[in-house]
């Protein structure tokens, strides 16, 4: 298990960082307000200021962390993308056949998330939270295929590329495994949007989850065939 906390703080690309937070207690308090903040206010009202008064802290000492908000935001969504991919690789670990791994995966992928005491600076169900909410905002801009290029995304499009092989090992023949793997991150994120703000839009509820709809996709989809 250690070899995959290590492998999750050097999955985050060092330039979105100016000095790792995790190096210091006052960059893990940035990461931990910052978290509750945006959740709070949103992204868009979240400014440096209001953080540093948060923390009791000058804002430009933030700035010795991040360069602005938005590379905050990019950590952020790394730091959760490669804590899932973690949680992914632990639970998947040592399941020989394929439906059940992909199924586990999607599992994990989009169930509702718990708190990881391993991380006591961050608390990943109000980060989830984030990511269903601001996600997209990190690459709806302009620079995004600059931002591609120098890795931004590293950790997102290997976690897409993880379940897209799972994909194709159950189902060699179908056309499509990376737009499908693709379309169940994004879609998780976007039903748990819909369910929280538009229901109407959205068949998941209460009593029906978006793990419910995407093992149901996957079975209609693929030629999934169980070795019981």
């Amino acid at each position: 298990m250690e070899r995959l906390m290590q492998s999750l703080r050097m999955g985050i690309n060092e330039k979105l960082y100016l000095k790792d937070p995790e190096s210091s207690d006052l960059g893990k308090k940035i990461i931990e307000q910052s978290i509750l903040m945006i959740n709070e206010i949103g992204f868009e009202s979240f400014t440096f200021k209001k953080l540093g008064a948060a923390i009791q802290s000058n804002e430009s000492s933030i700035y010795r962390y991040f360069e602005n908000k938005h590379k905050l935001l990019l950590y952020l969504a790394s730091w959760y993308w490669g804590w899932l991919e973690y949680r992914m690789v632990f639970a998947t670990y040592g399941i020989s056949d394929d439906v059940k791994k992909l199924k586990k995966a999607i599992e994990i992928f989009t169930q509702k998330v718990e708190e990881d005491n391993t991380f006591s600076h961050i608390n990943e169900v109000i980060l989830n939270k984030i990511v269903i909410n601001e996600f997209s905002k990190s690459y709806l801009t302009k620079e995004v295929d600059k931002e591609n290029k120098e890795g931004y995304f590293l950790v997102y499009k290997r976690l897409v590329n993880r379940l897209t092989e799972m994909i194709v090992n159950v189902d060699c023949t179908y056309p499509y495994p990376i737009s499908l793997a693709s379309t169940i991150f994004e879609g998780s994120l976007h039903q748990y949007f819909l369910k929280e703000h538009f229901p109407a839009l959205t068949n998941c509820n209460e009593s029906v989850t978006p793990l419910e709809y995407f093992t149901d996709l996957i079975d209609r989809t693929l030629n999934v065939k169980t070795n019981d």
